[in-house]
């Protein structure tokens, strides 16, 4: 349908342009055709309700995309860390879950801005669902790769999971209790822990930092740690604990 499209010289609007420009920019990207960027963002919601886009979706792009992410993202964890082949596995699984990837189409790439969804889905809160947004980020990534290439999309791959992969290994094989709390809140509720400084006591050599955790209105802690990641991690797993959802992770 992609080639259909430009074959029939289907020609973004130039207010879609603009968007997708902007998005480009931010994100420090180069396409060197923006129509299938745009094909990236459309959702099947709205090819199913418009039949002058019937499979115009990103749906391919996702499945390539998901390829080029585990395998890049692979690449790297082999090259940075001597490791078995289970903790690598248990890294690349947490880095690249659904969870991670709308997290990071929420708070790196906005990509709820350019979704293009069907009414149904918009009405239905589309834009702030993990699994759209997830499927997104990965079409992205497909599109890159068929327009710049695999070196460009590892890079951008790179860009966006290299820090995810930074915070579990500074967890030095601890549990990740802000990473487990946060997959099940955004899994059930679609939304994110808020974590509040609520006190700060001793010497500067000697601090103590107190932590609350939010999810919703009702509130775990405080809890105390030597330093603010600490008392969130001390924070996060008070909830986890008063939750039943004490799972390892994610070594």
């Amino acid at each position: 349908m992609y080639r259909q499209h430009k074959k029939q010289g289907r020609k973004l609007e130039p207010a879609r342009k603009k968007e997708l420009e902007s998005f480009c920019r931010q994100q420090r990207l180069h396409f060197r055709d923006l129509f299938i960027l745009d094909l990236a963002f459309h959702h099947r919601s709205y090819s199913n309700e418009n039949t002058a886009y019937q499979h115009y979706n990103n749906e391919r792009l996702e499945f390539l995309g998901d390829s080029v992410l585990g395998l890049a993202t692979a690449a790297f964890l082999y090259k940075d860390m001597e490791n078995p082949e289970g903790d690598l596995s248990k890294i690349k699984s947490s880095v690249v879950s659904e969870q991670a990837l709308a997290r990071i189409a929420k708070e790196k790439l906005h990509i709820d801005r350019y979704l293009i969804l069907g009414r149904g889905e918009e009405l239905s809160g589309g834009r702030k669902k993990n699994a759209i947004l997830a499927d997104a980020v990965e079409a992205v990534i497909g599109a890159l790769y068929i327009d710049s290439g695999y070196a460009a999309a590892e890079k951008f791959v790179l860009s966006l999971v290299v820090p995810e992969i930074r915070i579990v290994q500074d967890d030095k094989g601890e549990k990740n209790y802000k990473s487990i709390l946060q997959e099940y809140y955004q899994r059930i509720y679609q939304d994110n822990p808020r974590y509040e400084l609520v006190k700060v006591s001793g010497p500067d050599h000697d601090r103590t930092f107190s932590m609350l955790v939010y999810l919703g209105d009702v509130r775990y802690g405080p809890a105390n740690g030597k330093n603010k990641k600490s008392a969130e991690q001390a924070a996060a797993r008070e909830a986890c604990l008063a939750l039943g959802i004490d799972t390892p992770f994610p070594l």
